[in-house]
């Protein structure tokens, strides 16, 4: 199978592949009930050792630079009650923690959490936090222009490997809210 986007030496239907990928997201793949079919998103092998952004881009494609999201976890606070959701942002924004994500959180303060929590809480690997899978009762905030691609390149759960999935499989994901301006340039 060729992928929709990138030059990978491996692109699978995630279905096929649910082996190389850590057990909630594996979950997400084999339980998905959204309009997408599974079969759209696709599992692409890459070498943690060209994580990094420029790199990445430079040995997969330099078309995936506009085409990726980053998952981050945040966590909110108010009166000593600290609440965590995740959030889908184009790879050239930063997310709006103390301002959009704050305000959707209803929190006084809102930073993002830190390593351990993000891991912890989701079982996912650092680097390749994914918004499939993610837990059920945590809000996933969406900025609107992820949903406005037709493929959209996150993480897998873990370092090594990638998914692409097209940008409205993410409104169908549990607790998932589109915003206006969640990533800012």
């Amino acid at each position: 199978m060729r992928a929709p986007l990138g030059h990978f030496d491996t692109a699978l239907p995630a279905p096929d592949c649910v082996d190389e990928l850590i057990a909630p997201v594996a979950d997400a793949v084999r339980h998905w009930r959204g309009s997408v079919p599974a079969e759209q998103i696709v599992y692409v092998d890459t070498d943690p050792r060209w994580a990094d952004t420029a790199v990445f881009v430079e040995h997969y494609g330099q078309d995936l630079l506009d085409r990726s999201a980053n998952c981050v976890v945040v966590a909110g606070k108010r009166a000593g009650e600290t609440r965590l959701a995740a959030c889908l942002a184009l790879s050239t924004t930063r997310v709006d923690v103390n301002g959009a994500v704050r305000r959707q959180l209803g929190a006084r303060k809102a930073s993002f959490a830190s390593m351990e929590t993000a891991t912890g809480e989701t079982g996912m690997e650092y680097g390749g936090i994914t918004p499939l899978g993610l837990p059920d009762s945590w809000p996933l905030f969406v900025d609107a222009a992820v949903v406005e691609l037709p493929y959209v390149l996150v993480g897998s759960g873990r370092r090594r490997g990638k998914l692409l999935v097209p940008g409205k499989a993410f409104t169908e994901l549990p607790g998932a809210v589109v915003l206006e301006g969640l990533g800012v340039a």
